[in-house]
């Protein structure tokens, strides 16, 4: 009994160690590769994640990024109809077979360009949102620069570069982190990188999405593949487990199945070796303070912010937690107002502050009602 014991604690032991891949040894085959927990901007991973390459389709995350912005800012809406141009037409490569003069709807345009990288629905949505496609560009390379992407210039809205130099066109694994991260925000456009088969034109024209790791991988969100002669084989995956997502970028893979292989041993190793942990949570009740001459005797008090921490399972979190409130308050009080602080250290050194504010409003007593409770405080005495 003592020697299966002794066994299994060995095979325990050998298990854990095999769980924990060596960073250094996860994608040698790419050319570029990063791994981030876009929420903290946890870095768990890194192989030449500044070099300059070409990334082929992955612009379009950039593309599909400007587009979700100006829908959230009013400026667009999945509804409104796009017109396509003979210039959009005449994209080859990975297209939705746009005709001149034919029309689809924004959602449409996201679904093509998003499924089946559609270079032609690209065009379409920049000449719709800007006019022409030169100064669409304009505009991609405008937010970049806002993102703080300082090794990404593009030319084109679609990643096409048979006619390009990488001294032209390019972008780096961080920056193609950078910009998936902003994607994401946007929570509506997983309902079209998730999508595994679809369809347009009632039907007639079938769409299978280009990113395999949604059928394959297991919480599978996203993103964008990109694959041509000069860039390799390029992936964005974007994926969600146990409550943390993960970004894994992987450039200048030799194949197709290179690049879906080495995402997934990004993510796996993501997944196996760092966790989430939730030090606060917006809305999170933080106790109650006495309110003097209020409608009611007391506040509920509340987290005014999410804050997570991205551990690694191998070290001790060792995070404390140190509170503030203030004992008493005079109404009236207005749901938001600081009431105090909770703040989260390690080795002495502050990592975050979060608010506490009040959860609701309390209204101070008219004249009569504080007259009333001091005549019945003097009856009582």
């Amino acid at each position: 009994m003592k020697k299966i014991a002794l066994l299994l604690s060995i095979s325990l032991v050998f298990a854990s160690f095999s769980g924990a891949v060596y960073a250094e040894e996860l994608v040698p085959e790419v050319k570029s590769a990063y791994l981030i927990e876009p929420t903290t901007d946890t870095v768990m991973y890194e192989q030449n994640a500044d070099t300059r390459l070409q990334i082929a389709s992955i612009t379009k995350i950039m593309t599909m990024l400007i587009i979700m912005e100006k829908i959230e800012a009013g400026e667009l809406s999945l509804t409104d109809m796009v017109t396509a141009s003979a210039h959009a037409q005449s994209f080859g490569g990975s297209t939705m077979f746009l005709e001149a003069g034919e029309q689809f709807t924004v959602s449409d345009m996201l679904k093509g360009i998003a499924v089946a990288s559609a270079n032609d629905g690209c065009v379409a949505m920049a000449e719709h949102i800007s006019g022409n496609t030169d100064a669409f560009v304009e505009l991609m390379n405008k937010r970049a620069e806002e993102l703080g992407m300082e090794n990404t210039h593009f030319v084109n809205c679609n990643g096409l570069d048979d006619d390009v130099d990488v001294s032209e066109a390019y972008s780096t694994a961080q920056d193609v982190a950078i910009m998936s991260k902003e994607l994401i925000k946007h929570k509506k456009i997983f309902d079209y990188t998730t999508i595994w088969t679809d369809s347009l034109r009632n039907g007639k024209f079938l769409l299978a999405n280009t990113n395999k790791l949604i059928r394959n991988y297991k919480g599978a969100t996203g993103l964008k593949t990109g694959s041509t002669t000069k860039a390799g084989c390029c992936l964005s995956a974007t994926a969600t487990r146990n409550g943390m997502e993960l970004v894994a970028v992987v450039l200048g893979a030799p194949d197709s199945d290179m690049r879906f292989s080495s995402a997934s041993k990004l993510l796996d190793y993501g997944y196996s070796n760092y966790s989430m942990v939730k030090m606060a949570e917006k809305g999170e009740p933080m106790g109650t303070v006495t309110v003097s001459w209020g409608v009611e005797k007391v506040v509920p008090c509340e987290a005014d912010e999410t804050y997570n921490v991205v551990n690694k399972k191998s070290e001790p979190q060792d995070i404390e937690k140190s509170v503030k409130m203030k004992n008493r308050v005079s109404a009236p009080v207005k749901k938001g107002d600081k009431l105090g602080e909770v703040t989260f250290s390690k080795d002495g050194k502050t990592l975050k502050t979060v608010d506490i504010v009040a959860s609701e409003d309390v209204a101070k007593k008219g004249f009569f009602r504080i007259l009333a409770d001091i005549i019945g405080g003097i009856i009582k005495g």
